[in-house]
This record gives C-alpha cells, sequence and structure tokens, in this order.
C-alpha cells in the first residue's frame, strides 16, 4: 500500500523555464546557445544545486566555462526569478492527495539562488508534508545518499512511497532502494500511472 508520495520539483511541479527565460534578454542565437552551454547545460550547474558553493565561485566557475560572455552570464543570473514557473495544478495536486491522506513530499536538485529568487513559484512548498532540496543538505540525485538521507529523515517504508521524477537517470536508484517510481512525462501520464499504484 503507497503511504507517501514523493515529487520532483522541476518540470514535474514547476516548470524550469530556463531556454524561455535566457531568450527574454533578446541575445542573439549564438549568444544564447553559449549562454546554455556555459552555464545549465555544464557540469557546474549540478554543483550550483549541491550548495557546497557561493553563488560568486559558480559565477566565476560558469565564466569560465566562456570567458567572452561575462557580462551576458552576469546579467542573466544575478536574479533569476523568471526561471522557474509554477504549475497551476501543482497545489489542487497536492491538495488532493493529502485529502485522500497520503503524505505528499519533495525531493528535488535545488540550488540556494533559485529557492530565494523563485519564491513566488514555490507557494506549493506551503501545501507539503516537507522533502529535501538539494542545496540544503549538499547532496544531490541521483546520489544514493540523498535517498536514504529522505527515508530517514521521515521513517519511511521504501515499498510504501513513488516517486515521480522527470529525469529518468535518477529513479533507478530510487528503486534499488525498493521505492516506486514512475518517469513523469505529462501530468495526465504521471495520475494514470499513480492512481494504479494507490489502487494496489
Amino acid at each position: 500500500m503507497i503511504r507517501t508520495v514523493i515529487f520532483d520539483i522541476g518540470n514535474v511541479l514547476a516548470g524550469f523555464a530556463w531556454k524561455e527565460y535566457f531568450l527574454s534578454f533578446g541575445y542573439p542565437d549564438d549568444i544564447f546557445r553559449r549562454l546554455a552551454k556555459a552555464t545549465v547545460e555544464s557540469s557546474v550547474w549540478q554543483e550550483h544545486d549541491r550548495g557546497r558553493l557561493s553563488d560568486e565561485e559558480l559565477i566565476e566557475l560558469f565564466i569560465k566555462n566562456d570567458p567572452g560572455i561575462e557580462k551576458e552570464i552576469r546579467e542573466t543570473l544575478d536574479c533569476i526569478s523568471g526561471m522557474l514557473t509554477r504549475y497551476d495544478y501543482a497545489i489542487p495536486w497536492i491538495q488532493e492527495l493529502k485529502g485522500k491522506g497520503y503524505q505528499v513530499l519533495v525531493l528535488s536538485n535545488f540550488a540556494g539562488k533559485a529557492y530565494r529568487d523563485c519564491q513566488d513559484a514555490l507557494d506549493f512548498l506551503d501545501y507539503v508534508d516537507g522533502g529535501i532540496l538539494s542545496f540544503q543538505d549538499k547532496v544531490v540525485k541521483p546520489d544514493p545518499e540523498i535517498y536514504k538521507l529522505l527515508l530517514d529523515r521521515y521513517h519511511l517504508n521504501p515499498e510504501e512511497c513513488v516517486f515521480l521524477d522527470d529525469t529518468e537517470k535518477n529513479l533507478p536508484t530510487a528503486a534499488r532502494f525498493g521505492i516506486h517510481t514512475i518517469h513523469f512525462q505529462n501530468r495526465e501520464q504521471a495520475v494514470k500511472e499513480l492512481d494504479k499504484l494507490l489502487a494496489m
């Protein structure tokens, strides 16, 4: 029996709209591509989520990836409030599950800066029962430690949990702990798969 529903945040409860955000600055296509490669598509971005470096240290690493666009990197990452947009269904979905008696948690790779700058898009966090944002505990998915931490912190039986994540590589480690998993592709698909599990 499932007792706990665990949600990823980015592209599950809120849109990680980095493309639209970067494009809103009106840069030429080549600058847009360079920005993406130097920031969100670089390995440094995961360190952003790990929370072990300061904002300025991260900026310097992004600039090191492409020193020729330092101005654009600093401009776009000064305040990233437009990079995350809350999905309208987030709060009603959480409320519906809680109304049926399920515990609802989040488990997300999330940067401290995004947490501070995007509070308006994260209002659904007031409705969940807790969870882990990677920057707070300095560990990221799919590292096994983050799943173990969640299970231990909330005294969860993994077989009574289901985890929804849009990033498929984050699911096998959760499954090895015994957690049921759903590869989130869209809400309609996820609701169907979740309802089947909840009915078991």
